[in-house]
Parts: structure tokens; sequence; C-alpha cells
């Protein structure tokens, strides 16, 4: 069955990805910056361990990491049993599993991006606001934040690229279910591994490189921009 230019089946696994693309970027974007400011600007013990766990899904498989999330949020786990209990929530193998790998699998890139940003603030705009009497946190949303606009913004956009193309700690984690947790990646799996079914995965997989690239373009351009003006904001400032 066709909506328009895609079957039905294509539309909702690509829906789907939107949807859990957008739900993995917005919950794990608030953690993401403070974890790049605390990383760009403290120094403390353990620096250097919480650098290497923050990075630690970009070189583990992600079926490990997502075998990972699912022995800590199945009912037997310790998260899983406490919702359960608590509020009698069972993640696994629902549509927020493929969100919440997805945010893990997304996190340290965007870290990496935002983290980059704030280390290219000049430090001394920093002691100026604080010698002007500002407080530590008038500095960080006047400064540190509207400044890093342009890390949080690739950070952002690379995440959501990275979770539309999440598979390994997904279809661990979330299983691979029609209409429920099949996302593009999964659905395009499924296709590929019925014989006959070459130009629906071809399909699917232009959609999943038309959508990675359009991301991708989108935070390049809009980096550049943002950078731009804030260039010239800070060019002009008194």
């Amino acid at each position: 069955m066709t909506d328009g230019l895609l079957t039905s089946f294509e539309t909702a696994a690509l829906w789907l990805s939107v949807k859990v693309a957008f739900w993995a970027v917005g919950l794990s974007l608030p953690l993401a910056f403070t974890v790049a400011y605390i990383l760009a600007r403290g120094q403390f013990y353990g620096h250097g361990i919480l650098n290497a766990v923050v990075h630690l899904p970009l070189v583990l498989p992600p079926v490990v990491v997502g075998y990972g999330l699912l022995l800590l949020f199945a009912r037997g786990g310790p998260v899983g049993s406490w919702l359960q209990e608590n509020f009698d929530v069972s993640l696994a193998f629902t549509w927020q599993a493929a969100a919440i790998a997805s945010a893990v699998m997304a996190f340290p890139l965007m870290v990496r991006a935002i983290r980059m940003s704030i280390e290219a603030i000049e430090p001394g705009l920093e002691a100026a606001a604080r010698t002007l009497g500002a407080s530590a946190w008038r500095i960080y949303l006047t400064v540190i934040l509207p400044l890093s606009l342009p890390g949080i913004l690739t950070g952002t956009v690379l995440g959501f690229a990275r979770s539309l193309g999440e598979f390994g700690a997904t279809i661990t984690f979330a299983a691979n279910i029609p209409g429920q947790t099949q996302t593009l990646p999964l659905a395009l799996f499924s296709v590929a591994e019925s014989p006959g079914n070459e130009v629906a995965a071809a399909r699917l997989a232009i959609i999943g490189v038309v959508l990675a690239l359009a991301a991708l373009l989108a935070s390049e351009v809009l980096a550049r921009r943002l950078a731009r003006r804030l260039g010239r904001q800070e060019r002009y400032s008194p």
C-alpha cells in the first residue's frame, strides 16, 4: 500500500525513526551540555575517567550497549524492577527503549561538539564578567550559553542524525517489532533478509542516506551562520 511517494511500511518506519530521534535528543541535550561544561571547565580528580565513560559508546559494539541497557531496564534489572514496582512501567521492547538506546549512542557526539564550542570561548570574557560582579549563574546564562550555541546546534543535529541511524543497541534493547519499535534501519534489516526485496531495501537505504545528508548539511549551514552572527555581535560589543 502506497502513501504518496512512500509505502505505508516505509512511512511508518520513517516517522517512528523521527519520533525516536526527537525524543532521544530532547532527553539527552540538557545532560550533554552539563557534562560538556564540566569536562571543558572542570579540573578535578577523575576527569579522565569521566571523559572515558562518556565516550565509551563510541568504541563499544552497539550490541554491547543495548545488552547493558536491557540488563538495567528489564523487569528483573535494577532500574527496570524499580520502575515496575513504583510506576508500573516497563521500558524494554518499546519505542521508548529505542529512544533511550539512541540517546546513549548519540550522547558522546553531542558532548564532544558542545565541549569544543565551550573550550573555544575566551576565558577572559568570563573573568571580565566576574570583575563586573556577575554571579556564576549569570555568567553561565549570558556568556557561556550564548557563545556555545554553534556547538549546541551542531551537537543537536549530529545527535539527531546518529539517532536516525541507530541499529545495534536498538534491536537488542527494543527488538524489531513492526509498527512499534521498527525504525528505518531495522526495517531495512528486515527487508534485506527476505529474497526478492532488493528494490524495497534500496528505497529504504536511499531514504536513510538522504535524511543523514540533510541533517549534516543543515548542521553545517546553521552552525556557520550562527557563528558569523555571534562573531559580529562580539566585534561590535563595547
